[in-house]
């Protein structure tokens, strides 16, 4: 890999010789033609690797994705930011763009007080493993490889978000490259508009993130469980998880997961903090209002990053936490498969239709993420759904092809609507969401888009679904 002082020298991305020639900050950066571009180009998901970026810059301090910024903005070539590359719809892979890989800012910084500077390339898993290593723990993601810069400024619904909060919710403050080039610290007190802005409006929108600081709490042991109930149960637990999850202790954070087909699978799995002691009795009153007896059941305590680990399908220890792509050097796989959300905003007055909607959306697996407890009392941020019961994520694979599994994906999508509203999150963004800024977004949109003029007048950080 090559480290040139010419950055983006190179007739694909316009005539910025002469702009590059006045830099003084070395960008490693890898182009078409470069033995590790193919690899280097490669976000999570595999249906996207047709897709060819101008070039990839790989930053490793906050000047090197300043000058990056500096070349957008007065060449207007697009621009886009990657940690974990797990955009639904591929848009920090993205055809033609230079893309900021932030990989290399990874710093880890635990301090005295409980909390911790984090560099913009950090993955979860890594995440994870330096904060129990610190004896601390924070509310974050289940997927190993996704980057904690999508997710807190997505929000960031993870396994203890009732009990903790979001991932945004955490965030003490942040520091960013803003359109103008400018590295700015936003808090409550600097840039407060930004700092509302960057917890839950979403990545891409204002600049490219450096570093977060995050409250974290001190590690404790938790307890995981899986509740797998026959096919027949599903109407009946769709009817009682929501009011169940609803009453439980804001400590228990649960997912309730629903295969396709006529016999799917069904499990209510999730997280308490607390023992197995105590969770039983609870677990034992969605089995009553369920009305039917699981076929398996496993509740196990363990330390968080054992529970983080078991979460994320993965041992840290062995690489299969790692990514196999992009130089990551480990086993974990890469993602086949489009994905679209909706909101649970009121209870499920009809379980059958929504159990009918999961089974006839082929090839999907489908998960209804508790929400409420701490997440509902969490602080004015840009995050829109803090009134929500869950979320709701319909995952299809590509078993048919892309535009199969994008057609029933739509289908799923607007029958959830019809239900439930005409929202989603944006941490699992659709391409195709009909009016996706008010469904993302809500009653933040007004004011998230003034920020974005604000900030970004000139419009540095366009893409199809970007409020500038």
């Amino acid at each position: 890999m090559v480290r040139r002082r010419a950055l983006l020298q190179s007739a694909a991305l316009g005539a910025v010789s002469a702009l590059v020639g006045r830099s003084t900050v070395d960008v490693r950066l890898i182009r078409p033609g470069d033995a590790a571009y193919g690899d280097a180009k490669l976000g999570y998901f595999t249906q996207y690797d047709a897709q060819r970026p101008s070039a990839i810059a790989k930053v490793l301090t906050p000047a090197d994705v300043q000058r990056c910024v500096e070349i957008a903005r007065q060449e207007r070539t697009r621009i886009t930011a990657r940690c974990g590359g797990h955009s639904y719809p591929g848009y920090s892979t993205a055809d033609g763009a230079l893309v900021v890989d932030v990989r290399g800012l990874d710093r880890i910084d635990v301090r005295p007080d409980g909390t911790a500077e984090v560099g913009a390339g950090v993955l979860l898993m890594d995440l994870y493993i330096a904060l129990a290593n610190a004896g601390r723990m924070m509310p974050a993601g289940t997927c190993a490889t996704v980057g904690i810069s999508g997710l807190t400024l997505g929000g960031g619904i993870g396994m203890t978000a009732r009990q903790f909060g979001l991932t945004c919710d955490r965030l003490v403050s942040a520091r960013i490259v803003t359109p103008d080039g400018v590295h700015r610290t936003v808090s409550e007190t600097e840039h407060a508009d930004l700092f509302w802005a960057l917890r839950g409006g979403g990545g891409g929108n204002f600049g490219i993130v450096t570093s977060f600081v995050f409250r974290t709490e001190p590690a404790r042991d938790l307890t995981t469980f899986a509740l797998a109930f026959p096919s027949a149960a599903l109407a009946s637990l769709l009817s009682a998880w929501p009011d169940w999850q609803g009453r439980a202790p804001d400590a228990l954070t649960s997912t309730l997961g629903v295969g396709s087909g006529a016999t799917p699978h069904v499990e209510v799995s999730g997280c308490f903090a607390g023992t197995q002691v105590n969770l039983k009795p609870v677990l034992d009153d969605l089995v009553r209002r369920a009305g039917a007896q699981p076929t398996s059941r496993r509740e196990t305590e363990q330390s968080f990053l054992a529970a983080m680990e078991r979460f994320a399908w993965c041992r840290a220890g062995d690489g299969s936490c790692r990514p196999s792509w992009n130089g990551g050097g480990g086993s974990q796989p890469r993602g086949s498969y489009v994905a679209t959300s909706r909101m649970l905003t009121k209870p499920i007055t009809d379980p059958q239709e929504l159990a009918d909607i999961f089974r006839n959306t082929p090839n999907s697996y489908n998960m209804i993420d508790g929400l409420g407890g701490a997440v509902g009392r969490g602080p004015e941020t840009a995050f829109p759904h803090r009134g929500a019961l869950a979320s709701i994520q319909v995952e299809l694979s590509l078993q048919a092809g892309e535009a199969n599994a994008r057609r029933a994906m739509g289908v799923a999508r607007d029958e959830l609507g019809k239900m439930f509203g005409a929202n989603g999150y944006v941490n699992y963004i659709d391409p195709q969401m009909p009016d996706w800024a008010q469904a993302y977004y809500g009653s933040s949109l007004t004011r998230l888009r003034e920020v974005a003029r604000k900030y970004d007048p000139d419009r540095v950080f366009t893409f199809a679904q970007g409020l500038a």
